[in-house]
């Protein structure tokens, strides 16, 4: 039951926060690190990829592809946390310590994921 709660809280989490990527793109936009191309084709990619990876968690029959697609996911991103980091907030109000603590909770992340591919 908990797998299953857990499992429900992550897919809502990744498909309203990639929907979020379209409803506020100049916000996700504004962390991509400078030397990458295309930062609108990035948000517009990172929030699909979001949306769909959230819904392939839900079918058992795709749930360890979609769980390794979000690890890939987080991992990808991580050049823009750190970015968002190190230049003080990229001018959005979000405080340095919150910042800070993001980092390590993409490990989390990551691990939440990952519980859902080693025990499918």
């Amino acid at each position: 039951m908990m797998k299953n709660v857990s499992l429900i809280i992550q897919a809502i989490f990744y498909i309203f926060a990639g929907i979020n990527h379209f409803r506020m793109p100049r916000m996700y936009m504004r962390i991509i690190p400078p030397q990458l191309p295309s930062p609108e084709l990035l948000n517009n990619v990172s929030g699909a990829a979001e949306i769909v990876l959230g819904l392939l968690l839900l079918p058992k029959r795709t749930r360890k592809l979609a769980a390794k697609g979000i690890i890939a996911l987080l991992i990808a991103v991580y050049p823009a946390n750190i970015y968002h980091f190190l230049s003080g907030g990229a001018g959005l109000k979000v405080p340095q310590w919150a910042l800070l603590v993001r980092l390590p909770l993409q490990f989390v992340l990551m691990a939440w994921a990952w519980w859902h591919v080693r025990e499918s």
